[in-house]
């Protein structure tokens, strides 16, 4: 346990900022929430340089992007781990959790950029859309025969991906960002689906830090 209460200053709705509050809950570290308006990032500006959320504050330490704030995090208190123990499967989650942010969030992040052009190109906002749709058989399979991503406990996959695979089936009053109403309608479950919407049910009552 950090002798002092971490601070995270977080946004609302924010997914990155879920990531980390799964992260701490999971390793019992208390956290102290600064709670800054979507519109007025003008304190994250001033405690790290830039404006993104979720910015960790540990005594000196500051570090923003939710990537490095859970491998700091892992580091900082290893138990209980995010990442197996094995050398093999610990590999395997990280190869996931980079494919997840690198490629996996590509698709939603371009039908963003798309839209927002004068003239958005429907045909490639389609086309980006059916990646995402395509992708959720991908997540069904990774489930077979067990509850957790990488297998019977949570791991860094999960912590990573639930916040943006949980719009298949949550949506919660007020949200009114546009990048999860893109997440929402591009992954649309039905009966192919099973073990996904268990696991996103299972991830979402989970308690966060």
């Amino acid at each position: 346990m950090a002798p002092y209460p971490l601070r995270v200053y977080r946004i609302p709705f924010s997914t990155n900022v879920e990531r980390i509050a799964l992260a701490l809950a999971h390793k019992g570290v208390a956290v102290e929430y600064v709670d800054v308006d979507d519109a007025d990032r003008s304190a994250v500006l001033a405690v790290s340089g830039q404006e993104l959320v979720p910015v960790l504050v540990d005594g000196d330490v500051v570090l923003s992007d939710s990537p490095v704030i859970l491998d700091y995090l892992e580091e900082r208190f290893p138990e209980p781990p995010l990442y197996p123990a094995d050398e093999a499967r610990r590999a395997e989650v990280r190869v996931f959790v980079d494919w997840f942010n690198r490629v996996w969030k590509r698709p939603p992040n371009l039908i963003a950029a798309e839209e927002g052009k004068p003239e958005p190109d429907r045909a490639r906002i389609a086309e980006l859309a059916e990646r995402i749709t395509d992708a959720l058989a991908l997540f069904e399979a990774l489930l077979a025969g067990r509850d957790f991503l990488f297998g019977d406990e949570l791991t860094a996959a999960d912590v990573v991906a639930f916040p943006f695979l949980k719009y298949a089936v949550i949506w919660e009053d007020g949200d009114e960002h546009r990048f999860h109403e893109i997440l929402r309608d591009a992954m649309v479950l039905d009966d192919r689906y099973p073990r996904l919407e268990a696991w996103i049910r299972r991830i979402d009552a989970l308690p966060r830090a």
